[in-house]
């Protein structure tokens, strides 16, 4: 009697808690195999050894969001497993490449809290830190969630919420040891575009929609061990907010980056995530399409052959992107996902 755990609700959070994840986890071929099975991932550098290898890297790497869910799952059990809804983003930089066969951990710091108007619920920041199996720091995020109290009359913390960079510094991008794109071959990987064709204000209607499968969602959950209830069991959430399951937030920003490959197929690497908020929750069956516009270009001082784009990407849920619908507008309710990033990208060498 006892063993089992309810998870964390939010009077069990306090600043400065420190919180160490449990379950190491490797990422084999398998799993880089089932990410482009569910996402249809077609990015030539993560997709190819070969093509990696051509641009001086040792093998393919794993690509950054795949990396991503997987810590960011080590964190649910302990942080969100009573969230109401993971809200958003900030300061996210990948900052060491990562391999099929590395084994990763996690450790989060509680960095704010709120408590809602309702007493019910709170807000709960935390910076979360990812390492390989050499110790190395591979990623850094900061996310806020909406969590449930366990007892509306638990009294409310004082309130802190921490300030965060509206954006990840472009020159501080951490760009992949060896990685040389002078003899990027842009025919093989898809799209004749390179760092010098885009401008700052284009806008890119990525055309394509994917629909979400119920099997598909709650396996790739799975695949980042998420143990979110929200997103497993329908008995408990047919009393919820939503009453029903919801996918996971981070299944919509697999489908937009996967979705954006038409138009930005040469944004082979996300470098980092300056913010990102799931503007409403999707549900098997919705359609995602999505449209990105461009923010800001980053060059690199004695780096002739990459560039950064940083780039806002919006996906929404059975409405076409022609018209490049955004939060806050009449199609406010279609919109699923506000996400604003760097990606890395070949520039063209004389």
């Amino acid at each position: 009697m006892g063993k089992a755990s309810h998870g964390n609700f939010f009077e069990d959070f306090a600043i400065g808690q420190e919180i160490v994840h449990a379950v190491p986890r490797t990422i084999t071929q398998g799993d880089v195999a089932l990410y482009s099975a569910l996402y249809g991932m077609r990015f030539a550098l993560q997709s190819s050894d070969a093509f990696a290898q051509a641009c001086s890297l040792p093998r393919a790497p794993i690509d950054n969001l795949l990396l991503f869910h997987v810590i960011f799952g080590k964190t649910v059990p302990d942080v969100s497993l009573n969230a109401v809804a993971n809200l958003g983003y900030a300061e996210c930089r990948f900052l060491e490449p990562a391999w099929p066969g590395d084994s990763f951990t996690a450790r989060s710091t509680v960095i704010g809290l709120r408590e809602n108007a309702n007493g019910k619920t709170g807000i709960v920041y935390v910076r979360s830190m990812g390492f390989n199996q050499r110790g190395d720091a591979v990623l850094t995020f900061v996310r806020w969630v909406m969590v449930n109290k366990r007892d509306a009359a638990a009294p409310a913390p004082e309130v802190v919420v921490p300030l965060t960079d509206a954006q990840v510094n472009g020159e501080a991008l951490a760009l992949p040891p060896g990685l040389d794109f002078s003899t990027y071959d842009a025919a093989v990987a898809g799209s004749a575009y390179r760092f010098e064709d885009y401008a700052v204000g284009e806008r890119i209607d990525h055309i394509d929609g994917m629909t979400i499968e119920e099997a598909e969602h709650q396996i790739a959950t799975r695949l980042y061990q998420n143990t979110a209830k929200g997103h497993f069991d329908a008995v408990l959430q047919k009393a919820g907010r939503f009453g029903r399951r919801i996918v996971y937030g981070g299944h919509v920003i697999s489908l937009a980056r996967s979705l954006s490959f038409n138009g930005l197929a040469n944004g082979c690497l996300v470098a980092a995530i300056n913010g990102g908020r799931h503007v409403n929750a999707a549900a098997g069956g919705d359609t995602i399409y999505c449209w990105s516009e461009i923010l800001a270009k980053q060059d690199f001082p004695e780096r002739h052959d990459i560039g950064a784009l940083r780039v806002r990407t919006i996906a929404t849920k059975d409405l076409a992107c022609d018209t490049f619908p955004s939060p806050g507008g009449e199609a406010e309710a279609s919109v699923l996902l506000d996400l604003d990033y760097w990606l890395l990208m070949p520039r063209s060498v004389s």
